[in-house]
Order: C-alpha cells, then structure tokens, then sequence
C-alpha cells in the first residue's frame, strides 16, 4: 500500500470526518512529516514549518502542482483540523507573524514512525484523544437550540433565522395565538421539522412541490384562524408580491389568514418596513408583547 493510501487510511482509523481524509490532508501530513515516496516510515520528522514548506515539499515530491495562493485551504482545510485532533501544533506566534510555524506533536509523530511495526502508538493515541469526528458531532448537537413544538421536544439547529423561529413559537405564539397548532415549521438543515400534512389538507391547503409555505403556520381552531408568519433576518418580509403568492397557494382555505411578519430586532424591522404589505401584522422579538398592525382602524385579525 502507498503512502498516500497509507495515511489516508489511518487518518480514516484515528475518526478524521471525511473531509479531513482528502488528498490535500495526506499530503499535509507526509509534507509535515517529511516523507517522500520511497522513505522509510521511521524516517518521520516534527521539525517546525511554514505552509509553504509543506506546498513545496509535496510539489516537489508528489507530482501535484498546488499554487502559493492555496495556503489559505491547507490552513483551514487540515492544519486546524488536525490541531483539534492533537496532530499538529503551533508555535503560538500571531498568525500574521512570517515568524508562525506548525509541526506534527510528538505522540503522532510516533505514530507514523511505528507504521508496519507496531500499533502501540496507535492504541495510545486513540486512547489519548477523542475521535475528531465525535468532537464535531458533539459541538454539533450542544449547539442545537431545544423547543417544544405542539407538545413534543424538538431542536433547532444555531444561527439567527432559526433562534427567531423559536422566539414566535415560544413567545409570539402564547400571546397572540394562545393555545395555537403548529402545523408548519421548518429548519435551515431539516426542511420540514414539523409539517402536519393532514391538518393542512383537512383545512383546504393544497401545496404543490414548488410552493414554499411561510417560516411558521399556527392554526388556532377555536377561531378557525391561520397565522402565516415569515421570520425576518435578512429577506423575504410579507410584502405585496408574497401576500398573492400564499394566497394562491390557499385558495382554498376557507380559515380567517393572518399575515405576519416577525423581525428579531427594531433596527431589522426598519430596514423593511416600506416593503410591508397593509392590512398585515408585525412582531419584534425585541419587544415581544407588542405588534404593530399595518392598518390603523383594526385589530389583529383575518383579512379580508
């Protein structure tokens, strides 16, 4: 087995994710550990390099041709992968310092010089340190956001659209929709985290696969009342051209429909409040016991 297949396995057995077991990633590490084709696996060095040593070492050693300007990938693409997983380190100098280099730790230097003879070093290693790919996946699922959905325990994943649709199903919900049904939620990852397709057929909806249903959908029945409500923190307010859009997807829903608009901040709602279409609502996550209603003579409520 080459080198190159080599290492590519054995960053697979120490639980590298997938993109961590790219060809530039092998390569990263035979250039750091200064082994060429032919080298003898106990020939493996730690000296202190730059990234470009180790771009002029596998060009030169590898038959690749990665250009200067590529330094930014290895560093962010291997190096400070590798650097969670205990593989590489760095001499802590500022990273815009012509003085910063990295090098392969001890341990799994004695890793690669131990290949085809020992697993010893292996085993300790991996007993030493977690799995990177466990690493992520832990991040991953801390960084989830909990919200109870129509009773049930679900999670959202992080950034600022999907903590705005947790705030109008636990915030906006009980107080302008109390005792409400979410039949429609979705999340930047998970698409349909919560589609009550029954409801949504019972009460008239028939959505095509190119419709986009709004953020959030409430229903409360002891109004017959449908809240259709986009969450805003970059695009896509309840303008004109989206109020037709929904009411063509819900032609036949004879409910009462509420146009709803919500924004995390003020700051936010200003930057659109010309787009806002009337005889709409609007709710600031900010100040969340207060809408405003885009229509001076009435109340929220259906539209006409």
């Amino acid at each position: 087995m080459d080198k190159i297949k080599t290492i590519r396995e054995l960053l697979r057995t120490l639980g590298m994710p997938k993109k961590q077991q790219s060809d530039i990633c092998v390569l990263t590490v035979l250039g750091m550990a200064n082994l060429k084709k032919f080298s003898k696996w106990s020939m493996a060095t730690n000296e202190w390099l730059r990234i470009h040593d180790i771009i002029a070492f596998v060009n030169k050693n590898y038959g690749v041709n990665y250009a200067e300007n590529s330094r930014e990938t290895f560093r962010k693409q291997a190096l400070h992968h590798f650097r969670t997983a205990a593989m590489v380190e760095d001499n802590a100098k500022a990273t815009n310092s012509p003085n910063y280099r990295w090098r392969l730790t001890a341990e799994f230097v004695a890793v690669l010089r131990n290949i085809n003879i020992s697993n010893a070093p292996l085993y300790a290693f991996k007993k030493a340190h977690a799995e990177l790919i466990e690493i992520y996946a832990s991040k991953k699922k801390m960084g989830k956001m909990p919200v109870q959905i129509n009773g049930q325990d679900f999670t959202f994943s992080t950034g600022k659209h999907n903590q705005l649709q947790k705030s109008i199903i636990e915030e906006f919900a009980p107080r302008f929709a109390p005792n409400a049904e979410c039949l429609y939620v979705g999340d930047t990852i998970q698409k349909d985290l919560v589609k009550c397709e029954q409801r949504l057929k019972k009460l008239g909806f028939k959505i095509n696969v190119h419709d986009k249903l709004p953020d959030v959908v409430l229903y409360c029945a002891d109004k017959d009342w449908v809240y259709f409500i986009e969450a805003v923190t970059s695009v896509g307010p309840m303008d004109a051209k989206r109020i037709q859009e929904i009411s063509s997807m819900t032609g036949r829903v004879a409910s009462g429909k509420i146009f709803v608009t919500a924004f995390p901040d003020f700051k936010t709602y200003k930057k659109f409040s010309e787009q806002l279409a009337w005889d709409t609502e609007v709710w600031i996550a900010e100040m969340p016991d207060h809408m405003i209603h885009m229509n001076g003579d009435k109340f929220l409520g259906p539209r006409k």
